[in-house]
């Protein structure tokens, strides 16, 4: 890898002043972590939604599917929209929508109106890649990489943050109360953004492709429903397949687009780099891996007793489980930036893909306690937390300053891809591991989960090897 950009040389930086830096990078910390802790929000909250509202646990689960979708589709938009000249006021109108998606999901409306509310607050997920290039604009080469990579985590570890919180104002309150948090936060966020997001540089273009935005709009849309609705693959396999097919033509369709576009949506001839395309790779299956762990962990605390295995454990304090996933994600996000001075960044992608590959280990060989849970979930969040620090490194060493809202929007939305098959492999497995006219999987399909996990981070570790040959191969030729 040469670390030049791919598409030509980089704008220069124009970086704001030393006081001015000390307030934008706490601000686009708490912004990235409020968007992502408000569209978790949903996780904790199904079951007081299903009684609350009178629907089923299924419809309940749309409040985070319908989330995680418009986040998806907004990703790739957003980020074209923060590579131009008008990003303060795409952040600040974006943040506005999921202000009033907040107030929607407060208000005593029908349950329709919660899921609106839901989706736009899921619009929030598409400004992580915003404040990456905030930083990498206005602050010295050294300190964005570091805050480039925190706001990588913090968009992570955003769940372990309000799980929690989430649950409790939901034993407390209701609800209602529970979602009032999320009020209450994107408002902050809102006045922070206001007060503290500068302008573009200037000399910025962004002109947005309606057609390609519409079809990958509309193939994310399938992948993310066919990926979160189990039991259509289990009921009507046919339609199932069918729509799939659907999905994987639209996303050749929108390829040819994109490259027949002369200002695409995503430079997919950059997404086409080696260094580019493997690092999204080892993203998409990373993900699958990271998500399947924290899916099965989670439900494994909530287990009664009854079922021969499992904790019982009310949801606050199944989310209580995510604190060490939370902490030791943000230690990791701390330490790698000082690690990627003597480590390069696809090697510290490979030893995190290893970690959560023990995270898998350690469910799959000791989960009796409930120290063992909490060991795991802390294995995961710091596997997670190095890996998700590392990935901006490696994308963005090809990647021209102007472009770098655009090129990791794309990288969040394979992440949110594999995010959700991750969570849809894992509800698989341990449906087929549910015998005739049982509640509950039997335990033996958690370790077959485990040891599926275990594979998608081994071809995570060999993918992220792979780039790391290729850069070396490239500076020492």
């Amino acid at each position: 890898m040469t670390g030049q950009p791919v598409g030509g040389v980089a704008a220069k930086a124009f970086p704001v002043a030393r006081s001015e830096a000390r307030l934008l990078v706490p601000a686009l910390m708490f912004i990235a972590l409020a968007v992502a802790a408000v569209a978790s929000l949903g996780t904790p909250l199904i079951t007081n939604v299903a009684t609350s509202f009178h629907v089923s646990l299924g419809s309940a689960q749309w409040t985070l599917t319908v989330a995680l979708l418009s986040g998806a589709v907004a990703t790739p938009l957003l980020g074209r929209l923060g590579a131009g000249p008008h990003r303060r006021a795409t952040i600040l109108a974006t943040l506005t929508v999921v202000v009033a998606g907040s107030a929607l999901t407060v208000l005593p409306l029908p349950f329709a109106w919660l899921l609106a509310g839901r989706a736009a607050q899921g619009l929030g997920l598409g400004l992580t890649a915003l404040m990456m290039g905030v930083a990498r604009d206005h602050l010295p080469e050294e300190r964005s990489a570091a805050v480039i990579a925190l706001i990588s985590v913090v968009s992570i570890i955003g769940a372990g943050v309000g799980y929690p919180l989430a649950a409790l104002l939901a034993e407390l309150g209701g609800v209602r109360a529970a979602y009032g948090l999320g009020l209450v936060v994107t408002a902050a966020a809102l006045l922070i953004a206001w007060r503290s997001m500068p302008e573009a540089p200037e000399g910025r273009l962004a002109h947005v492709d309606v057609a390609g935005a519409v079809v990958l709009a509309a193939a994310l849309l399938l992948v993310l429903f066919l990926a979160g609705e189990r039991n259509l693959w289990s009921r009507h396999l046919a339609v199932a397949a069918g729509l799939a097919v659907v999905a994987v033509v639209l996303l050749c369709l929108w390829a040819v687009i994109e490259l027949r576009s002369t200002t695409p949506l995503v430079d997919v001839r950059a997404v086409r780099h080696p260094a580019v395309a493997g690092a999204n790779l080892a993203m998409f299956v990373g993900g699958i891996g990271m998500y399947l762990l924290l899916t099965l962990i989670t439900r494994y605390a909530q287990t009664p007793h009854g079922a021969g295995y499992g904790f019982g454990l009310t949801t606050f304090v199944a989310g209580l489980v995510l604190i060490p996933f939370s902490v030791l994600g943000f230690v990791a996000g701390k330490l790698t930036p000082r690690a990627r001075t003597r480590i390069a960044d696809p090697l510290l992608l490979a030893g995190s893909a290893v970690v959560v590959g023990g995270g898998f280990a350690l469910f799959a060989a000791a989960r009796s306690d409930l120290a063992e849970l909490f060991a795991a979930m802390g294995v995961l969040g710091f596997g997670v937390g190095g890996f998700s620090a590392a990935m901006p490194g490696v994308i963005l060493a090809v990647t021209p300053k102007s472009e770098t809202s655009s090129a990791m929007s794309f990288n969040y939305v394979v992440r949110s891809v594999g995010y959700s098959l991750g969570s849809a492999i894992g509800g698989l497995i341990l449906a087929a591991g549910t015998g005739p006219g049982h509640l509950f999987p039997d335990d033996s399909a958690y370790t077959t989960a485990a040891l599926v996990g275990v594979g998608a981070m081994a071809i995570t570790t060999l993918t992220s090897l792979a780039l790391a040959r290729r850069r070396s191969s490239e500076t020492n030729p």
